[in-house]
């Protein structure tokens, strides 16, 4: 063991003295390395910190939830929307009839949307989210309230004009969130009551729900306002957590086909939306961005790794009478392998701690102006070095041979 750590810290302090003593040859053959663990670890950090956010965006919409829209979410460049269009818009008397005839869902609500500018006294906000949602919509969504209360059911039922409003729509036209609890905010020269603010979510990356800068209001207050067919209506319903939502969507299409009087021969005029499908497209496609990561890094080892090596072939060359001065006095083969591989190794090391140290500083940077933050996981950290470690290993087996198959006699004359 003592003889082990003694290798060790010795392939460590010739690496060190390699990079003193040639700083220029050095630094010039590790900047490939470098340069391969900033590429594969910027995109690694970056990748797994959007897909992250993308799939909590995605969770944010319901586990185990269809959307039934007249509009397919999945979309593409032949997506056609001339057909969806004519499409007739979801009702909440659909909604109804599905809470009561299937048996696979637990929460079933209906939504509708609009945009307006809302005012405190002198303050104005423009274009918040005017939600108009039914009774199980908190059921199906993960509403934390910060202060105050969410709506009850008397609300509902009468269509009171009370409000839960996001956390930047308090702090915009209040101040302090806490304070608009029990003020009236005005919207078209209408006015609502707040009862609650929503606890801050940060900005969402997809088109899902924007719960910092919305007013939500019961569904009956929201129809004797707007005409809810105009107001992007859609059904949200959430199977058991013991259903498939395959299962689900299956049994929500012929409930929803059976109330719109469709024959076999006619297609859906209606879409059972699985959120789910959305998660797996997002690992598809960051699948794709990784690998395109892993081809443009993998040119910049090679050239690294050749770059070691070259610097070890050297340093065997100016190393060679001391190389035969050990082999004199009992050195064995695997120790002169062993200590030329392991400066090789603690070399790469040195470029690949160099190239996670301008990650950190891009993950810094980029932290401050995307929607997300990025970080670096421990798991792409010991990916970054094991990655060092092998291409140390691999640039130095050759040189390293070299240095343990010399006859010590030669080795020593050499000059």
């Amino acid at each position: 063991m003592l003889k082990l750590l003694s290798i060790l810290w010795n392939s460590f302090k010739m690496a060190l003295q390699e990079l003193r003593v040639n700083k220029l040859r050095t630094f010039l053959s590790l900047f490939g390395i470098t340069i391969g663990i900033f590429c594969i670890i910027g995109v690694l950090a970056t990748v797994d910190s959007l897909e992250q956010k993308v799939q909590n965006d995605i969770k944010s919409l319901g586990s185990n939830t269809i959307y039934i829209d007249k509009w397919v979410y999945m979309g593409g460049p032949d997506y056609p929307w001339w057909k969806y269009v004519k499409r007739p818009p979801m009702r909440y008397s659909e909604m109804k009839m599905i809470r009561d005839k299937s048996q696979l869902t637990a929460n079933a609500t209906f939504f509708v949307e609009s945009n307006i500018n809302v005012s405190y006294r002198d303050n104005v906000l423009n274009s918040v989210g005017l939600y108009g949602i039914s009774e199980e919509f908190n059921k199906i969504q993960t509403i934390e309230i910060a202060y105050g209360r969410y709506l009850n059911e008397s609300e509902f039922t009468r269509g009171t004009p009370m409000c839960v409003i996001g956390n930047r729509v308090a702090t915009e036209l209040f101040g302090n969130p806490e304070t608009a609890l029990g003020n009236e905010l005005t919207y078209n020269g209408k006015r609502l009551i707040i009862v609650g603010v929503i606890k801050k979510q940060g900005q969402s990356m997809g088109d899902g729900f924007n719960y910092d800068i919305c007013t939500m209001v019961p569904y009956r207050y929201f129809a004797s306002i707007y005409n809810p067919d105009f107001s992007s209506p859609k059904i949200l319903v959430q199977g058991k957590s013991s259903i498939a939502s395959k299962a689900l969507q299956d049994e929500l299409t012929g409930i929803m086909r059976q109330l719109r009087r469709l024959s076999p021969t006619q297609e859906d005029n209606f879409s059972c939306n699985d959120v789910s499908m959305f998660s797996e497209q997002i690992n598809g496609f960051f699948g794709k961005v990784t690998a395109g990561g892993w081809a443009i890094a993998g040119l910049s080892l090679i050239v690294g790794a050749f770059g070691v090596a070259n610097i070890m072939f050297v340093t065997v060359r100016e190393r060679t009478s001391q190389i035969g001065l050990k082999k004199a006095m009992g050195a064995k083969k695997s120790t002169i392998l062993t200590e030329f591989l392991l400066e090789s190794a603690f070399l790469c090391i040195i470029g690949g701690l160099l190239g996670l140290f301008f990650v950190w500083l891009l993950a810094i940077g980029l932290s401050s102006v995307l929607p997300f933050p990025i970080y670096i996981a421990p798991k792409i950290i010991t990916l970054a070095l094991s990655i060092c470690i092998i291409l140390g290993i691999i640039s130095g087996i050759i040189p390293a041979s070299i240095a343990a198959k010399m006859d010590p006699v030669v080795a020593i004359r050499t000059k």
